[in-house]
């Protein structure tokens, strides 16, 4: 038999409800997922109806009309508002994505909102992605090269600027590697999928003279290889690209120089 503890503030109860706008005759039920460090108070599901009718499409909209018009005290990440930036990846309904290219008639009935799953929460849909970055940081994401800078670009074929499609669109929104169960428990030495499709971008950029020592530094039991291909990574990136081919090519590259 397995006895489990739980964490202090593991359990979610219900929060506020927020009563319909006035007059609205069309509205949305937004239920999101509120935790603040500022107090003891364990999380809670608040409920809000959004007014259909004087708010923008996506979910990030309603969002920010919640925060603009009913509760300021709502905490979320958001910038670009096309699918650019990142910011606003939050856990929709049970999946991972971005909340401004996800449109409120995507989801039947209630919007369930949480954060990112797994991470330390700042506050309310704002995940702790110091870690993330961290290791983002550790693959070392630029071109290294010893050959004498040219007098212009570094020059690329046609078909080696090719290879990096599928790659150099991650905007580093972290859906795939918190949606990834390996990442969930090792989180602390697994790169998880995100950070290994970057690394695979430079690997395979032909302008790079620093292939092998890019290889050496994934060659680790962990590091690469706690990939089970799963598939969420690939089934929940918002920018519809393919973490899990990546990190296969990876692995082939690892056994082939061997």
């Amino acid at each position: 038999m397995v006895e489990l503890t739980l964490p202090k503030n593991s359990a979610v109860g219900t929060g506020k409800t927020h009563p319909k706008p006035e007059g609205a005759t069309n509205t949305k039920t937004f239920n999101v997922y509120r935790w603040s460090p500022d107090d003891d108070a364990n999380p809670a599901i608040d409920t809000y109806q959004v007014d259909l009718d004087t708010c923008g499409p996506m979910i990030l909209d309603g969002l920010i009309k919640i925060k603009n018009e009913i509760d300021a005290t709502l905490t979320f990440r958001r910038s670009c508002r096309e699918g650019i930036c990142g910011s606003c990846a939050m856990n929709i309904n049970g999946t991972n994505t971005l909340a401004c290219t996800t449109g409120m008639d995507e989801v039947d009935g209630d919007i369930n909102i949480y954060p990112l799953p797994h991470q330390p929460v700042v506050k309310d849909l704002v995940p702790d992605l110091t870690n993330f970055y961290a290791q983002y940081a550790s693959i070392k994401p630029w071109l290294q090269a010893e050959t004498p800078q040219p007098s212009r670009e570094r020059l690329q074929s046609k078909e080696d600027r090719e290879k990096l499609d599928g790659l150099y669109e991650c905007i580093l929104c972290a859906c795939c590697s918190t949606s990834c169960p390996s990442y969930w428990w090792n989180s602390d030495r697994f790169l998880g999928p995100a950070i290994l499709l970057q690394a695979y971008r430079w690997i395979i950029d032909s302008r790079d003279e620093h292939t092998g020592e890019r290889l050496d530094n994934l060659e680790d039991p962990f590091r690469l290889y706690r990939c089970h291909t799963i598939m969420n990574c690939s089934n929940t990136c918002p920018k519809g690209l393919n973490p899990a081919k990546a990190i296969a090519e990876i692995k082939k590259m690892m056994v082939e120089r061997r």
